[in-house]
């Protein structure tokens, strides 16, 4: 009894609590998913940022349990992928978790996007490039990972898209011979893809952080617009609010997905082998880029579609700089009727990305696109015009 007692006094848990919680970086984290002051007024809109974080974990996970038996090579990779979905114990679940997580990852990101958009977050310079920077290398990622299945679809939208590259004067060669290592795309190009894939989000992973301090050393927006008012919190209220959030999404959406409708977002086509030799009858990438290769298609000159495309996502880099007096477009019937109408060109766009390279397809194109760049470029400087002189 004796050596009993002893051992539990060895051990005290009020010490080692004490202990524990007055390291630096136990204080630092602490500080930001429990005693960071939040606005007592965060709607459901704002744990999308924090749903997004749920979904890149599962991504890093389902595709490091993938990675195992998943070979990168043109001969093996579409087989690979069947044995994964075939003969792995529960690999279908990993997969269409995977694959069906990507979808519904870029969705969430649209709607974190477009809300930050609509309450203007940003007005705060380094969180909106940081989050715009994010953007950019999930599609890249996205993108490594579609090509990866080595499908129709796979081998054709590598082919389309690496081929953009070329159209950059003096070094577009070079890019796109550094990118198939060789003169196609070949057994080098998907092995490349596959290390890129791998490597892309530990750099989402760790850019996300950064962005998450950022946007906790500057404080959260809130749907009111104005300063901070009854700050309350992290925890418990909206940990489990967010939390709350992610698994009625999580589960009304993704998992209906998954044992439903598993393949409704991907293309059929992609479940044939690559083949050199035929040539799909309409080559499109994945959903969340159709808005995107519309807006390239909308250009008869290829690299003047390039150009555009590229402006169309860079031009978010943009909008920190225009000087708005309103901190949300709540108050204005005119700035909240734009962005409803810009939302809808960008769903258009993304219909439009998905039908043949026709009239009046082509001309509906340009028209949303004309529209997409007018927004960026006349709507809002004219409304924060507006906004200065009342």
């Amino acid at each position: 009894m004796n050596q009993k007692n002893k051992k539990l006094k060895f051990f005290n848990y009020s010490t080692f609590k004490t202990r524990i919680s007055s390291l630096p970086l136990i204080r630092y984290i602490v500080s930001h998913l429990i005693y960071y002051p939040v606005p007592a007024n965060l709607t459901y809109g704002w744990g999308v940022g924090s749903m997004l974080g749920f979904l890149l974990i599962i991504q890093i996970v389902t595709g490091l349990f993938l990675s195992i038996h998943y070979v990168p090579d043109i001969a093996q990779a579409f087989y690979s992928v069947e044995f994964i979905m075939r003969d792995v114990n529960n690999g279908w679940l990993f997969r269409y978790l995977h694959s069906t997580g990507a979808s519904c990852l870029f969705v969430a990101l649209y709607i974190h996007m477009m809300r930050g958009l609509y309450y203007r977050s940003f007005k705060n310079l380094i969180v909106w490039t940081t989050g715009v920077i994010l953007f950019i290398l999930m599609m890249a990622t996205a993108f490594l990972g579609y090509i990866l299945v080595w499908g129709q679809m796979s081998l054709w939208g590598a082919t389309v898209i690496t081929n953009l590259f070329g159209t950059i004067p003096i070094i577009g060669d070079f890019l796109v011979t550094g990118l198939w290592g060789g003169f196609s795309i070949e057994a080098p190009t998907l092995k490349r893809f596959f290390i890129l894939h791998f490597i892309t989000p530990m750099l989402i992973a760790l850019l996300s952080l950064i962005h998450i301090l950022f946007l906790h050393h500057y404080g959260s927006s809130n749907p009111l617009g104005v300063t901070l008012i009854d700050p309350i919190y992290f925890y418990p209220n909206y940990i489990i609010k967010d939390f709350f959030g992610f698994l009625t999404i999580y589960g009304l959406i993704i998992l209906v997905l998954i044992f439903f409708f598993p393949n409704k977002l991907g293309h059929p086509i992609n479940y044939e082998e690559a083949n050199f030799l035929i040539t799909p009858k309409h080559i499109t990438p994945e959903w969340y880029f159709e808005p995107f290769y519309a807006i390239l298609r909308s250009i008869p000159n290829k690299l003047g579609g390039v150009i555009i495309m590229g402006l169309a996502i860079a031009i978010l880099f943009w909008l920190p700089f225009l000087n708005l007096t309103f901190t949300t477009m709540s108050y204005s019937d005119v700035s909240s009727f734009c962005f409803w109408m810009f939302v809808g060109d960008f769903i258009c766009l993304g219909w439009l990305g998905t039908c043949p390279i026709e009239e009046p397809y082509i001309s509906m194109s340009r028209l949303a696109t004309l529209f997409y760049f007018t927004y960026f470029l006349v709507i809002l400087p004219v409304i924060a015009k507006l906004e200065r002189d009342l």
